[in-house]
């Protein structure tokens, strides 16, 4: 039992020097009052159980008092053996404590003044950081040896990143408000272009629409002068058959003047007759030189598609003209050869020779309606393809009509767009205005 007790003993002080060796001083300390409080318990039981003994060997036989003896010297050794490793183990216990409590004051001590270094190098790099609170990002924090160094060295890194990106935001804001102010430049000039643009195309609009109705009226006015044309040929044809019907007249009395007197009558009536026909080819001309007159006038209105028109109306009323001259002519051998019936056997041939003559002014007047017919028909065309090529340009007028309505559809939808497009850019302006304005406060040279 005492080997074992001894044993427990040596293992708790060996606990409490590890605790003690470890840093836990007070815990070694609180082990080793324990174990001299369990020493001086133990012993005073020792004692007590050697007094029980003792007297039971005293009540014992006789035999056993030397034995009794011995066994009291050896407990009153062994109690002072325990009273001495009681006191021992208080003096070790003390010392160790003592050593303790100044290695803790040394600590103490050292830690408070590493503490008071730390927070006067914290306050010192507060002081520094004070003017980038307010904004200066030229400030460098100095970088020490203690433990604000790497803190300093970060911040300083991340104040030189900071200025980089201010300065970055900063011409980022200036090269916007510049663009923006370009853009708005151009967006009002290109407002004001579509606008003056949406103008003129209201204005060749109106012009389209009112050229467009011009070439209906001179379409309409071809078709009638088609028309007319038609008719003025239909007259020169007849023209060109009383004509040659004159001519077979005249040629039956060139061979029956020379025959018989009586034919001298019916060549007073032939020259009634062509009298007549004279004045219907007198009414013909006159006819014809109105229609040639219309036909320049209308030419006139017409413009410049109407040149070449106005070209053929003055031919056609220079061959009525030259026609009424012959037709004058004719009429004056007709009253001629009136006169002269009652004469006309002494003047047969002197009359033979004014029926030849007049043949041939009728051959001649004959030649000069067939160019009136051959004129008077190309005319026609003329004015017939002048009709369709009006027409066409009527329906080009309405097509262009319509391009330009869509085209000015267009020009206000880019309008508006325009419009929308400034309205993005001033927004755009005031926020570069904003953000040039944010980043005002920093300081950076």
């Amino acid at each position: 039992m005492g080997s074992g007790f001894i044993k427990s003993c040596s293992d708790l002080f060996k606990l409490a020097a590890h605790e003690t060796d470890a840093g836990g001083g007070n815990i070694g300390l609180l082990i080793m009052i324990m174990l001299t409080f369990i020493l001086s318990v133990v012993t005073a039981i020792l004692a007590v159980y050697q007094i029980r003994v003792d007297a039971e060997f005293a009540r014992s036989l006789s035999q056993l008092m030397a034995e009794q003896k011995f066994l009291g010297v050896k407990a009153t050794t062994w109690l002072a053996l325990a009273c001495g490793f009681a006191l021992l183990a208080v003096i070790l216990i003390a010392l160790r404590a003592h050593r303790q409590v100044a290695a803790e004051r040394l600590r103490s001590s050292q830690t408070l003044q590493i503490n008071l270094q730390n927070q006067q190098a914290v306050l010192a790099l507060l002081d520094e950081l004070n003017d980038v609170a307010a904004g200066d990002l030229t400030v460098k924090a100095n970088v020490s040896d203690n433990i604000t160094g790497a803190i300093a060295d970060s911040i300083n890194y991340t104040i030189e990143s900071l200025s980089v990106l201010a300065a970055g935001v900063n011409r980022a804001s200036e090269q916007v408000s510049l663009a923006t102010a370009q853009a708005q430049d151009t967006s009002a000039a290109l407002l004001l272009a579509a606008e003056q643009q949406s103008r003129q195309i209201e204005d060749t609009s109106a012009a389209v629409n009112s050229m467009t109705h011009s070439i209906l009226l001179v379409s309409n006015n071809a078709a009638e002068a088609s028309q007319v044309a038609r008719q003025s040929l239909l007259a020169a044809t007849h023209g060109t058959l009383a004509v040659q019907n004159t001519i077979s007249g005249m040629n039956e009395i060139r061979t029956q003047i020379q025959t018989t007197s009586k034919r001298i009558k019916r060549l007073g009536e032939s020259s009634q007759e062509i009298g007549e026909i004279v004045e219907l080819i007198s009414d013909i001309t006159e006819q014809t030189n109105i229609l040639a007159l219309n036909a320049a006038i209308q030419a006139a209105s017409a413009g410049e598609a109407g040149r070449g028109f106005t070209v053929v109306a003055e031919e056609v009323q220079r061959l009525a003209e030259r026609s009424a001259e012959a037709a004058r002519q004719i009429s004056a051998i007709v009253k001629t050869i009136q006169m002269d019936t009652n004469s006309a056997v002494a003047a047969m041939e002197k009359s033979t020779q004014g029926v030849v003559d007049g043949a041939a002014l009728s051959d001649a007047a004959g030649q000069t309606l067939n160019e009136i017919e051959t004129v008077t028909n190309h005319l026609a065309h003329l004015i017939n393809s002048i009709s369709t090529a009006t027409a066409a340009q009527g329906e080009m007028a309405a097509v262009v009509s319509q391009n330009m309505l869509d085209i000015q559809n267009i020009t206000a939808l880019t309008t508006d767009g325009t419009q929308q497009t400034a309205q993005s850019v001033g927004q755009l302006s005031a926020l570069a205005k904003e953000l040039r304005s944010s980043v005002a406060n920093f300081k950076l040279t």
